[in-house]
């Protein structure tokens, strides 16, 4: 099992960037598909970026295409999320996990997109 811990969230004006990180404890990681979740208040937590092992292939919700990047490095066990032109919308808890998930999740970290 991986044990993960998510940093980088905060508060900015829509429009603006910022970049989340995912630091992985556990020797598997570098195996695992990982990808990073959302929950907004009253949603249910999506799925909106995942890369393969190697980081190779990489997957966007529709929502977030061509404004997120997902990446990793796996001699570091971190994942991040790049997030440019941020909305309103994308105001959520955002939360690293293997994908599938293996049932474990972080704290998350909030991120919140003033209009």
């Amino acid at each position: 099992q991986v044990q993960v811990m998510e940093s980088g969230g905060g508060l900015v004006q829509a429009g603006g960037s910022l970049r989340l990180s995912c630091v992985a404890s556990g020797s598997i990681f570098s195996i695992l598909s990982m990808g990073w979740y959302r929950q907004a208040p009253g949603k249910q937590r999506e799925l909106v970026a995942s890369i393969n092992s190697r980081g190779g292939s990489t997957s966007y919700a529709d929502s977030v295409k061509g404004r997120f990047t997902i990446s990793r490095d796996n001699a570091k066990s971190t994942m991040y999320l790049q997030m440019n032109s941020l909305k309103y919308e994308d105001t959520a808890v955002y939360y690293c996990a293997s994908v599938p998930t293996l049932g474990s999740w972080g704290q998350g970290t909030q991120v919140t997109v003033s209009s």
